[in-house]
């Protein structure tokens, strides 16, 4: 990922922010104005305890205080109003802009190949669409707007300072370089410690997502203590990195209290002088304490609220950094035909996963409509880069990949998967009931049709034995089911989808004998009227395929039907005498 470099003033990041406020212009707009609307509200009281204090408390007059005194509470009435509304439109503001930012951050990643996933951790995927937009959220509801309204109540402060007496002004501002370079010195330091922070947020969701997913391997291998001791470390990083940022405020807010007290020193120095030689009244001398007051106040939040905004645009360059990555499905094709027949063409495909480390060599093979074909061979051979390239996961170096005679480049990306169903070893469940796991929560398929798959496939009785039969919720990755009622439920949505191309890869090979019997059953079922692709260790399982392919080293070695390939003495020969006298069966002279 590119390096962020968190500047706060980074207009173009601004820009393609508030690019996502546009649907929402009036909300800002109304921001914008009670923003001013505070900034205008704020010198008043002060002014209004000047004219009291000098106007009715010195003169006695019960009467005028009384009147004020409503008058004050009303002003703090309406102030309270304005801010009520402020907040509320300031957040809802931002958790709008955030709602619609996350909304193109998942469709984009959605969009992305899976080549993008093999070497980006999850967690940090995670950290991006959550913690680092929350972040975007805070520029809005307590960064750029409130920095805007701060700025403008400063201006608004010292206006009326300045009209009320220019010279005692001056002197009460006398700290106030002190207090900008001490704020400059606070936001330099802490910017690389809100990095560090987000960065070690990345790096604890990333740990934490990877070994909840895999815990039970770590229970499997008693791994827990020194996993424990991982997360300690990386626990403890996560903690420094938010001292060293609340080390920063702990220096930086005693100081802005002693330039605060020095201005209230120079105050009663100076102001006093002024009222022993009549120059001011008492009333002024109290409304420039408020003045005081009201004014560190928002100088020393500019600080806090810079820095929220530098947050925010290390979050935004974050964010903008995956929405800018190019790594996206080629979606160029368009040909969407009524119907495909299923034909399936490999010529001189060579493929590698990085650089020239060659996954494929040269692969060549053709599969008719209807055909049954079987691909075999040790872990490695390529033989599941050849189903990933079929589905278009992947982008071939060189070669030619067709379906019905045209590039599967050129079919639209969504029909070509539509046509293609496949059954993987390691079924994914999502947390939901099986009947929306089965259809993927598609409405276009009615509770009838997934019961009727359901029956077909063999799964019907288990799945009616369970807590609310179809509506059973399977938990996260079909926690609750064994490994042969979490792949049925796989070639039962699989047949209801209905493809024309059908791709089991190793799909009974984590299941026990009785619920492969079963599933064996099942694919015979599926595979008929269906152009079939099969890989499987278990060499009994495609006896009966059309063709099969021996792979070695993302090499072709071999293609024949099973009776021909023995006839050979190579390869398959040799897989096949290896798996049957390895488990002590003897073979059956009608299967060689």
């Amino acid at each position: 990922m590119a390096k962020v470099t968190g500047k706060a003033y980074d207009i173009n990041l601004l820009k393609r922010v508030f690019s996502y406020v546009t649907p929402y212009k009036k909300t800002l707009i109304w921001s914008i104005f009670l923003t001013i609307t505070l900034a205008a509200l704020a010198p008043t009281r002060p002014f209004l305890i000047q004219y009291m204090v000098d106007n009715f408390i010195a003169t006695g007059d019960k009467a005028g205080l009384i009147k004020s005194t409503l008058l004050m509470l009303a002003l703090l009435l309406g102030q309270t109003t304005v801010q009520y509304f402020h907040t509320f439109l300031t957040n809802n503001l931002g958790q709008s802009t955030i709602r619609d930012l996350r909304i193109s951050v998942f469709d984009h990643i959605s969009k992305l190949k899976l080549s993008y996933f093999d070497k980006t951790p999850i967690g940090q995927l995670i950290t991006r669409t959550v913690s680092d937009l929350e972040t975007i959220a805070d520029i809005f509801s307590e960064g750029l707007i409130m920095i805007i309204g701060d700025i403008l109540q400063l201006i608004a402060l010292i206006g009326f300072m300045l009209i009320l007496d220019w010279k005692l002004t001056l002197v009460v501002l006398i700290p106030v370089p002190l207090l900008m370079l001490a704020t400059y010195i606070f936001k330099e330091s802490i910017k690389s410690s809100f990095q560090e922070v987000r960065t070690q947020v990345s790096h604890l969701n990333t740990f934490l997502q990877e070994h909840i997913t895999g815990m039970n391997i770590t229970q499997y291998f008693a791994r827990e203590d020194q996993e424990m001791k991982k997360f300690v470390t990386i626990n403890g990083l996560h903690r420094d990195a938010h001292i060293r940022s609340n080390w920063y405020y702990s220096i930086f807010y005693p100081v802005v209290e002693i330039i605060s007290a020095m201005s209230i020193g120079l105050l009663v120095w100076f102001g006093s002088k002024s009222i022993i030689e009549h120059e001011i009244t008492p009333g002024v001398v109290m409304a420039f304490i408020m003045f005081i007051n009201m004014m560190f106040r928002p100088i020393r939040e500019l600080a806090d609220k810079f820095n929220t905004l530098q947050m925010g645009m290390v979050g935004a360059e974050r964010i903008f950094t995956v929405l800018d990555t190019k790594e996206q499905e080629d979606t160029s094709g368009h040909f969407k035909p009524s119907a495909i027949e299923g034909r399936i063409e490999f010529k001189d495909v060579w493929f590698a996963y990085t650089d020239d480390k060659w996954v494929l060599k040269g692969i060549s093979f053709e599969v008719q409509p209807g055909e049954t074909l079987a691909l075999v061979g040790a872990t490695g051979a390529g033989k599941s880069s050849i189903i990933n390239l079929l589905n278009r996961f992947y982008s071939i170096n060189s070669g030619s990949i067709k379906v019905d005679g045209k590039e599967i480049t050129s079919y639209d990306l969504n029909f070509l998967r539509s046509q293609i169903g496949t059954v993987i070893q390691d079924v994914f469940l999502f947390s939901d009931t099986i009947a929306n796991n089965i259809s993927l929560s598609n409405p276009q398929f009615s509770q009838e049709e997934i019961e009727k798959a359901a029956r077909e496939t063999g799964a019907d009785d288990f799945i009616r034995k369970l807590p609310d039969s179809y509506n059973y919720n399977v938990m996260e990755r079909g926690a609750t089911l064994s490994a042969g009622q979490a792949q049925l439920i796989s070639f039962i949505r699989a047949l209801v989808y209905n493809p024309k191309i059908l791709v089991l890869d190793e799909a009974t090979s984590s299941v026990d004998t009785e619920t492969e019997i079963v599933i064996q059953q099942t694919i015979q079922k599926l595979m008929e009227g269906r152009t079939s692709i099969v890989i499987a260790h278990r060499l009994s399982t495609i006896q009966h395929a059309d063709k099969i392919i021996v792979m070695d080293h993302g090499e072709i070695k071999e293609i024949g039907t099973h009776q021909e390939l023995l006839k050979q003495n190579g390869y398959y020969k040799r897989l096949y005498e290896l798996q049957f006298n390895s488990s002590g069966i003897e073979k059956n002279s009608n299967l060689s």
